[in-house]
């Protein structure tokens, strides 16, 4: 199924210089002195489009003017359309603030269009714009739409009747012509399409027939897509000086937005990103503050980053004001889809274990959350030491997890070692801890170390009256004589 989604910015110029103009102040866009674009509020006063600047100021003295800025414009349009390569990697930019996407191979994958619309427009929310969305069959048919907000069309039977009701002077090519249209009673695309066509190239060129075409679906369109860089580097200036870091979330949502896009558009994983939060420049410049994240897991959406990000500039006291936010993906490797068990683990996949640690990573802090990672020594006290489980289990496997041997692994082991092993009393040639204790295994003699760390000890399972189980050893001690008795110590419990 061929389907394309058109998406059109009626105000881009102010989405473009606040993402909450609507509800902030009365704010006008100005091209050339004349009055592009105005907020709610500006209309409410008065304010209408090719009105001057001196007419603006009269009507409302406080309102917050700014030029047009072509540059910045083009920088939002190729954001948002980096942002929605995560559903397509046909994107393509059009003409007056708009997007077409080709999401006929997508819509399986995202559950259909109804579906995979909403996404969309949540994504497009989320980067602080306002648009337009429409579906439809052709391209062209879906920016025609758009433009004229005329809802979706998913058949060619149904656009064409929605086509047909649409402004003839709606399309790029008529607009030259719109009074000469009107003036012979041609008020709709329908009506035009009736016209004679060697009259209507004669007098309209070329152009208008060949949108008309295209839309209706009479012939193919070419289009050049948007290509992702080959690496990733985002940059948000923000509107005003942040002074709380829990208020710079909804700008890093923005460029997490992006980063997404960019990651499925070359297939990768993130498995480290870093946000520089930008202070004041100049005479009172100070260095960025760098947030920097390791992922346990690589990924490549944004919902978990979001969360980890909350968590971050949640717990964080910024020392000056904010004036912009940079982020990067340092590391990245191969996208590896994830694969679904037959029989799905009661307690959540392995993945969402790694992201519950990470959560707690990102409110406690890296040195508070630790993982065990075992070492190639069979000395129990130093057969294990505690990393930051923010290290990847890639490396955490290469760096920390030698191959012990099977027989090793197949030992009882107690749930809970000693941080330091307790001296035993002796009563009736037994250990007594709380009760004499009886040895309920055979020995197990570990024998390691080197020169004046050497050690030699016979291991027991030992079970006191209570029947609690215990982890005893007995230490052998080389060069004594054979009158000295031998030491027994508590080194660890059994659950």
């Amino acid at each position: 199924m061929r389907l394309w989604i058109g998406l059109y910015l009626p105000r881009l110029p102010l989405d473009v210089f606040s993402p909450h103009w609507s509800a902030d102040a009365a704010s006008v866009v100005l091209e050339h002195g004349r009055v592009l674009a105005a907020s709610p509020l500006a209309r409410a006063g008065g304010v209408r489009e090719g009105m001057r600047r001196g007419g603006v100021l009269m009507l409302l003295p406080a309102a917050r003017l700014h030029e047009r800025e072509p540059v910045r414009e083009a920088a939002a349009m190729q954001a948002l359309a980096m942002a929605l390569l995560q559903y397509t990697p046909q994107v393509t930019l059009a003409e007056e603030a708009s997007l077409l996407m080709d999401v006929g191979a997508s819509l399986r994958l995202f559950g259909g269009v109804r579906a995979l619309c909403r996404r969309i427009r949540a994504s497009v929310r989320a980067l602080g714009f306002s648009a337009r969305l429409s579906c439809a069959p052709t391209a062209r048919g879906a920016w025609l739409l758009a433009r004229g907000g005329s809802g979706h069309a998913l058949g060619m039977a149904s656009l064409k009747r929605r086509l047909d009701l649409l402004p003839a002077a709606l399309p790029l090519p008529a607009r030259p012509f719109a009074a000469w249209l009107e003036g012979i009673g041609c008020l709709s695309l329908g009506q035009l399409r009736r016209l004679p066509r060697p009259g209507l190239q004669r007098r309209c060129g070329g152009a208008l027939l060949g949108v008309l075409d295209a839309a209706y679906g009479m012939t193919a369109e070419l289009f050049d897509w948007i290509a992702a860089p080959t690496s990733f580097q985002a940059r948000l200036e923000l509107f005003d000086r942040v002074e709380q870091a829990d208020a710079l979330l909804a700008g890093a949502h923005s460029l997490l937005l992006q980063m997404t896009g960019w990651l499925c558009a070359h297939q990768l994983a993130v498995g480290r990103i870093v946000l520089l939060l930008e202070h004041e420049r100049g005479r009172v410049a100070r260095p960025p503050t760098v947030l920097d994240i390791i992922l346990a897991e690589p990924t490549w959406r944004d919902e978990h980053l979001v969360r980890l990000l909350r968590e971050r500039l949640g717990s964080l006291s910024l020392e000056a004001h904010v004036i912009g936010l940079v982020l990067e993906a340092p590391e990245v490797q191969a996208m590896a889809m994830p694969s679904e068990s037959l029989f799905p683990e009661p307690g959540g996949s392995e993945q969402d274990q790694w992201r519950m640690l990470e959560l707690l990573v990102a409110r406690l802090g890296p040195e508070n959350v630790l993982q065990a990672a075992p070492r190639a020594d069979y000395r129990p006290e130093l057969a294990n030491r505690w990393v930051p489980v923010q290290r990847t289990r890639r490396t955490a496997q290469q760096q920390t997890q030698p191959q012990l041997p099977p027989d090793l692994l197949s030992l009882p082991r107690p749930a809970w070692l000693l941080a330091k092993p307790v001296a035993l009393l002796m009563r009736d040639h037994r250990p007594f801890y709380g009760s004499p204790l009886r040895m309920a295994s055979t020995p197990e003699r570990i024998e390691a170390g080197w020169w004046s760390q050497s050690q030699t000890r016979d291991y027991f399972i030992a079970q006191g009256q209570d029947h609690a189980h215990y982890w005893v050893y007995r230490e052998r001690i080389a060069g004594a004589d054979g009158d000295s008795a031998p030491r027994w110590f508590l080194h660890g419990l059994f659950g």
